[in-house]
């Protein structure tokens, strides 16, 4: 959440203003972003498993990206660039708010990791490809998902990973991601645009004008007595890998 992309195709100014007013709550696991806590685990299991069989690993391995080079694009305070640097990559994190990269900043410094975060805008940010990119419920806040995907794929190393999540364009995500989950707190209000979301097939198309295939793909569900977890369900959100197609 609260990305930045190209100049031309920013996330919109209200949007990242409204994330960069939550920044200081970001770590919060039971404040304004405390869905996004729960939800983190999940995506750290999809993002591993996807490591391991992008590039063969030991799934026993405690650093599996040591040597590798991860962007986080989106990072938000970074909730994902710290289990990252944890797996043993060489880190960058990217936001449009300059509040949330310092907030990062600060919370990688307090535990010891070493972190590189930039505030900007991806597509103008002369940083090189990395062996990973991630970027993590940020395409459903961006006005051109095109150019967006684009600028992704440049970042991406010849033998790079993606990995990214965002919410399903459902009647389901629309009353209960926005609907319900705003009503009840459980995100703060104005959060989620359920005109902005992508279903699985059109983010695969956008992913394939780009040169990217989509190498898994799971849902993300909620279910009593489990919670969030990987599923075969993807009425509310789902999270996919990919690379470049041969």
């Amino acid at each position: 959440m609260g990305n930045a992309n190209v100049s031309n195709v920013t996330i919109r100014p209200e949007e990242a203003a409204f994330f960069a007013d939550l920044a200081k709550d970001w770590w919060n696991p039971r404040g304004k972003m405390a869905s996004l806590h729960q939800v983190n685990p999940v995506r750290m299991e999809f993002i591993r498993d996807a490591i391991d069989a992008h590039w063969n690993g030991d799934p026993r391995s405690v650093k599996p990206l040591l040597g590798k080079t991860a962007l986080d694009i989106g990072c938000g305070a970074g909730l994902v660039c710290e289990p990252l640097a944890r797996l043993g990559a060489d880190v960058t994190g990217v936001d449009a708010s300059a509040e949330n990269a310092a907030v990062a900043a600060s919370h990688a410094e307090a535990s010891g990791l070493d972190i590189r975060y930039m505030a900007g805008e991806v597509g103008s940010l002369d940083i090189g490809t990395f062996d990973l990119v991630t970027s993590v419920e940020v395409i459903e806040h961006v006005a051109d998902k095109r150019a967006f995907l684009a600028d992704v794929a440049a970042r991406l190393a010849p033998d790079g990973l993606l990995v990214m999540s965002t919410p399903n364009r459902t009647v389901q995500s629309r009353v209960l991601l926005v609907g319900a989950a705003e009503a009840i707190g459980y995100v703060p209000k104005g959060t989620h645009h359920w005109s902005d979301f992508i279903t699985p097939e059109e983010f695969e198309d956008l992913l394939a004008e780009v040169g990217l295939e989509v190498t898994d793909r799971r849902g993300i569900a909620y279910g009593l007595g489990k919670g969030l977890h990987l599923s075969d369900n993807e009425a509310l959100n789902y999270i996919l890998s990919a690379r470049r197609s041969n």
